[in-house]
């Protein structure tokens, strides 16, 4: 909704506004494929566990886009990632947990997708909007892995242990996005108000 409320306060017309947002988040989703594929040169295949460089995007694009639209480019960043790695011959994510990080990221997304109004008014509130949809969005992902252990190869022990590994980069994203943020909003905000 930040991005909405500044197309707003410049009076953007309908056009305008779905051209921006899909570029927003068009964005989003090249970011959250590009990030895990410049994680893994630089520190190899244990880096995306424990960085979790497709997140961050989610994240921030949950914040700056709101619930619909955040949603839309949670479910849509791994399908697009499985869909360009799979062609080029190495899939991320793997197809075996394609439909856990679907559903995690979306999570990820409409959770802090549904902070962004607040965010538009007091900036700090993407700090427990990030947190939460990272504490949200990993049980989501625990409790699929465990519902669907029996017809799965991934159990909840495997997942509870990648969320372990995972703990350094959450902390460090739950950090780094509502800084971000922050900072975009105070950006956004104040060339919007010189315009009107």
């Amino acid at each position: 909704m930040l991005i909405e409320t500044v197309l707003e306060r410049k009076r953007a017309k309908s056009g305008v506004r779905l051209t921006v947002k899909t570029a927003v988040a068009a964005l989003v989703v090249a970011l959250a494929v590009a990030l895990p594929q410049i994680v893994h040169l630089v520190a190899g295949a244990s880096g995306g566990v424990r960085w979790l460089p497709m997140y961050a995007p989610i994240l921030l694009g949950g914040c700056l886009l709101g619930f619909k639209w955040g949603l839309g480019v949670g479910i849509a960043a791994p399908i697009v990632s499985f869909a360009i790695t799979s062609a080029l011959g190495n899939a991320m994510p793997a197809a075996a947990r394609l439909p856990y990080m679907i559903a995690e990221l979306a999570v990820f997304a409409a959770v802090s997708g549904a902070f962004s109004k607040l965010i538009v008014r007091n900036a700090w509130a993407a700090f427990p909007a990030v947190l939460l949809a990272e504490v949200a969005g990993r049980a989501v992902f625990l409790a699929l892995a465990a519902i669907f252990q029996g017809v799965s190869s991934l159990d909840a022990a495997t997942v509870w242990s990648q969320i372990q590994s995972g703990l350094l980069g959450m902390v460090l994203q739950a950090v780094v996005v509502p800084a971000i943020v922050i900072a975009l909003r105070a950006a956004l905000l104040s060339d919007s108000k010189k315009s009107k």
